[in-house]
């Protein structure tokens, strides 16, 4: 059974929810990324987005945009993430995704990509820009590769949609909580005006599939987290944690997350 699924069922019979964390890697260089990526597995994180940094990451904000230039600058490319990847599966054991952008995968060749992430431990992918209709390329070698298709909906994504793009989807649904580019929100999520009724979307999701729901984009705090734990099966958070990370205050955020979700 895949690390993904495998978490996820574990955790239901916990009655826990699970805390995802995103960090970029290679931010600022690779020695430092894998430290950091390290700390944040060993103070909680229940899985792992390891992102891929792209040029041009349409869906980000400020704080990851900053995190892929950086990555980039140091000459952070997906063979080393990749080989990264290898070095943190011998460590641990929790779910690890490939979160990019379309273009570093197409480069690499998804054929190739699918059987090298697939041998350093990664368990599925999240590619944020490929559309379903043309992910069909890419979906062949990672079901071959037994790596799962993870997949982002959005608060605008009817109900039709949704059971389109969840029949191929694996291992969770990405539900986005706001309009706009991932990064930190100040006010406390769900509800807001910002976050377009979260709780009504995800128990319609919830028709659509018995996959886990999470939620991400504008999660900062263990406030927040709590908050959205109360209505998704995870919480996603990414700026957050690349900024910490910058700050020296990764573990503590980890913690302080960890604990507002998992007490839900």
């Amino acid at each position: 059974m895949n690390r993904i699924t495998q978490t996820f069922q574990t955790l239901r019979r916990q009655g826990r929810k699970a805390l995802i964390g995103y960090l970029t890697a290679g931010d600022p260089d690779l020695k430092t990324s894998e430290r950091n990526i390290r700390l944040a597995l060993a103070n909680g994180l229940d899985l792992l987005e390891l992102g891929v940094p792209f040029s041009d990451p349409t869906a980000d904000g400020p704080s990851i945009q900053s995190a892929g230039r950086r990555a980039l600058a140091s000459g952070a490319n997906l063979k080393q993430i990749l080989a990264m990847a290898a070095r943190l599966r011998r460590s641990f054991k929790t779910p690890m995704i490939l979160f990019s952008y379309a273009n570093p995968l197409f480069r690499y060749g998804y054929t190739k990509l699918c059987r090298d992430a697939k041998r350093a431990g990664i368990d599925g992918l999240l590619v944020v820009d490929l559309p379903f209709e043309e992910s069909a390329e890419l979906r062949a070698p990672m079901k071959r590769h037994r790596l799962l298709f993870i997949q982002l909906i959005a608060p605008t994504t009817s109900p039709e949609r949704a059971r389109r793009l969840l029949a191929e989807a694996d291992g969770f649904v990405y539900y986005i909580l706001v309009k706009g580019v991932t990064g930190a929100r100040t006010r406390r999520v769900p509800p807001t005006r910002r976050v377009f009724n979260a709780k009504k979307n995800i128990d319609r999701l919830r028709t659509c599939t018995d996959l886990p729901i999470a939620a991400g984009f504008g999660i900062s705090d263990g406030a927040q987290a709590h908050e959205a734990a109360r209505h998704a099966d995870a919480v996603v958070v990414g700026s957050a944690l690349v900024e910490a990370a910058r700050k020296g205050r990764l573990a503590e955020l980890v913690r302080e997350l960890a604990a507002a979700v998992h007490g839900v």
